[in-house]
């Protein structure tokens, strides 16, 4: 099953948001926040997202969420830092909270990465009316 990894910039944003995710998701659904600092302060570390990669892989690949700026640059480091392991993780292009939830969902059901991804991108265009 295709692992979710939530990086923001704040570690209370991440977990909310994996909160909310995790009543729409499969038991054994993996999903983990990599928000904040590893002091609790705003910002992105690429060893904590790296390590919520590893930690969200079940071999299947990890979708990765990320909220703006350099959440993308930490998680992009963050992927490259991989190389050296069998890890298939890919950034979504999506907003974060809607991107989450659908590929949530979609990862639940066991679609494949490719197909996480998507439908995470395919959030951007959910209207609220």
């Amino acid at each position: 099953m295709v692992g979710i990894v939530i990086v923001s910039h704040s570690t209370k944003v991440a977990e909310g948001i994996r909160e909310l995710a995790l009543q729409m998701a499969a038991a054994a659904q993996r999903i983990v926040a990599a928000g904040g600092l590893v002091d609790g302060a705003i910002g992105t570390d690429a060893i904590k997202i790296k390590e919520a990669i590893i930690t969200a892989n079940d071999g299947d690949g990890v979708a990765v969420m990320v909220d703006l700026g350099s959440a993308v640059l930490s998680a992009e480091l963050a992927i490259e830092m991989l190389e050296d392991q069998e890890i298939v993780a890919a950034i979504a292009d999506a907003p974060i909270l809607e991107g989450t939830i659908a590929a949530t969902v979609e990862a639940s059901v066991g679609q494949p990465l490719s197909r996480v991804i998507a439908t995470a991108e395919g959030a951007r265009e959910l209207r609220k009316q």
